[in-house]
Formats: structure tokens, C-alpha cells, sequence
């Protein structure tokens, strides 16, 4: 009868240098000093240094011409995700209440902590090999603090605090009545694609 024993994981190399991963990771680490996961595909955890709002493309680049702010931006097929201070997914669902948005069918979410998104192709590097990859629109800057050009609540680390930023209240407010607009209009279509159909019966 065969042993069957299990193999142990990898270890560090013993001179102190991280053993090779995904190039993508080792960017996302060193330029930007972001936590990653192993994939396929290499995926960053929200939570840490920010959350995520995901909408629909089609509301997100209406939200980016209403609503200034310098805060990341990545797309992947038909969805954006916009880069909102950490802590900020847990307020979505109380926030939509407030801005009378709660119980309305909007196609908007957030991931905070114990989420991830995938990590979008860095910027400069070839996405062409992958359809329908996360890419960025707007890209975080490396070298630079992630967390001062996010949208948060005023005293919260990318809060509205600083001038020609919006905080999360206006961006919510915004993507809420974009991907209500977005949603409306699908329905619309739909109606009229019927109504033809029906017609040539």
C-alpha cells in the first residue's frame, strides 16, 4: 500500500530574498506597498489601505464626469471599480437609507474587509493577451499615499476634508442615480425590443 505524504509549501530563500512569484504581485508590493493574494488572478485585499465601489462601466463614467476627485479607477468587461476610503463598504447600506436610495434595485456594491477585487494589469504593461482583464482608468500613483485621494467621510483618512475632492457622500449620491439611470434605460430598451418583436409576429 503507497504513502501518500504531503509536500511542504515553499520556503524563503535563506539569503533574505523573496522567492519568485507573479510579476504582477512583486508590482504591487514594491511599487505601491499593497498586500496582494495569489490568483490566477493576483487579487488585492480590500479592506487594508481602501475599499471598493463596484458599478455598472456605463454609471461609473457618467459619476466620473459629474463628480471630481483623483481616486483610482479600474475596469473590468462591463464594471468599474472606484477605489473609496477603507471602512467605507460597511457605511454603503446605511448611507443609501439616508439618501432615500434604500430598497431600490441599484446594481451598486461595495467590498471592504475580508473582500478583494482583482488586480487590475499595471499601468504601462500589455493587457492584450487577456480579454475582459481588470485594467486601470485613473491608476494609483507609485510612490505616492493611496489613501489621501480616496473619497471617505469628513476626519477619515480620504475624507472630504481637502479642497476640490468629493467625499463619499456626493460619489454614492451620484453612482446611485447613475446606475438607476442605467437601470432605467436597459428596462426601456428591453420594452421596445419586445414591442418590435411582437410586431413582426
Amino acid at each position: 500500500m503507497a504513502v501518500t505524504l504531503p509536500v511542504p509549501a515553499p520556503r524563503a530563500p535563506s539569503d533574505g530574498r523573496r522567492a519568485p512569484g507573479s510579476p504582477v504581485a512583486r508590482w504591487y508590493e514594491d511599487e505601491l506597498g499593497w498586500a496582494t493574494a495569489d490568483g490566477p488572478p493576483v487579487c488585492l485585499p480590500t479592506g487594508l489601505r481602501f475599499d471598493v465601489l463596484d458599478l455598472p462601466a456605463a454609471a461609473g463614467l457618467a459619476v466620473l464626469r459629474r463628480v471630481r476627485g483623483d481616486w483610482p479607477v479600474a475596469v473590468a468587461g462591463r464594471r468599474m471599480s472606484v477605489l473609496v476610503a477603507a471602512g467605507s463598504a460597511e457605511e454603503l447600506p446605511g448611507l443609501l437609507d439616508w439618501l432615500e436610495w434604500g430598497g431600490v434595485g441599484l446594481d451598486l456594491a461595495a467590498r471592504g474587509a475580508g473582500d478583494r477585487m482583482a488586480a487590475p494589469t499595471p499601468p504601462g504593461w500589455d493587457a492584450s493577451g487577456t480579454p475582459g482583464a481588470a485594467v486601470w482608468l485613473r491608476p494609483p500613483e507609485p510612490g505616492c499615499e493611496v489613501e489621501a485621494t480616496l473619497a471617505g467621510f469628513p476626519g477619515v483618512a480620504g475624507g472630504a476634508g481637502s479642497p476640490g475632492r468629493s467625499g463619499l457622500v456626493r460619489l454614492v449620491a451620484v453612482a446611485a442615480t447613475e446606475c438607476h439611470r442605467v437601470r432605467l434605460l436597459a428596462a426601456a430598451a428591453g420594452g421596445r425590443a419586445r414591442s418590435r418583436g411582437a410586431a413582426l409576429r
